[in-house]
């Protein structure tokens, strides 16, 4: 599914370079729940912004389905990240003037899904995550955290990614919340065969994952 080859990732700070991720090389199967651990600054959500196409590498390969997005054009990466990529951010990113249902309208919009089309499927994921009845109609100001972050990963669904990048996803949640949301992640991971890859700093998450990569100053210190 996914496989990176001596990837490194540079970055101008000041008057010197500071290398974010160092020569990385891993390979991710299809519908495999990964765990990408390390301390803070170890390159983590670098790392993830590369596999994501949000950043390009310095040197080295990405490869996804056999396609090297490292040479894609950047209509292209747009296209890549719509299809092919679901993101789950810490900070849900909901945008507050919408409702629940209207936030996991909005990726299919932009890749031209009718209006009910959206909205069926968009109802359908959110009951998919457990979040039902009149919560769907509900702005993110109105939800809780937990509530806010199950419309995130109905959202990360929307388009039928191959990948979903979840960035601390349960970062700021209470225990039983943050367990239950990497509880959903995983079952996606198995119901769906979407391969899932969490950033995180949870021991507790890292091990109810198929494989863990930990960075230690950008290198891959180890896997298992």
């Amino acid at each position: 599914m996914l496989e990176a080859k001596d990837v490194t990732k540079s970055f101008r700070s000041g008057d010197g370079t500071v290398t974010a991720v160092k020569g990385v090389t891993m390979t991710v199967a299809g519908g495999e729940f990964v765990a990408i651990v390390g301390r803070s600054g170890s390159g983590k959500t670098t790392l993830m912004n590369l596999l994501g196409a949000l950043e390009q590498p310095t040197s080295g390969v990405i490869e996804v389905d056999g396609q090297d997005i490292t040479r894609l054009s950047p209509s292209e990466l747009v296209r890549y990240r719509g299809r092919k990529i679901g993101f789950v951010f810490q900070s849900y990113n909901l945008v507050p003037n919408l409702t629940a249902t209207e936030n996991v309208m909005l990726p299919m919009e932009f890749i031209g899904v009718g209006k009910s089309e959206r909205r069926q499927r968009a109802r359908k994921l959110l009951d998919q995550v457990e979040l039902t009845g009149a919560r769907q109609e509900r702005k993110p100001s109105r939800l809780s955290g937990g509530e806010q972050q199950r419309v995130a990963i109905a959202r990360a669904l929307a388009n039928k990614p191959s990948i979903i990048l979840a960035d601390e996803p349960a970062g700021n949640l209470d225990t039983q919340t943050s367990t239950t949301i990497v509880n959903l992640l995983r079952n996606l991971s198995r119901s769906e065969g979407t391969t899932v890859i969490v950033v995180t700093h949870d021991a507790s998450i890292a091990g109810q994952a198929d494989s863990v990569l930990r960075l230690d100053d950008g290198q891959l210190a180890f896997s298992r």
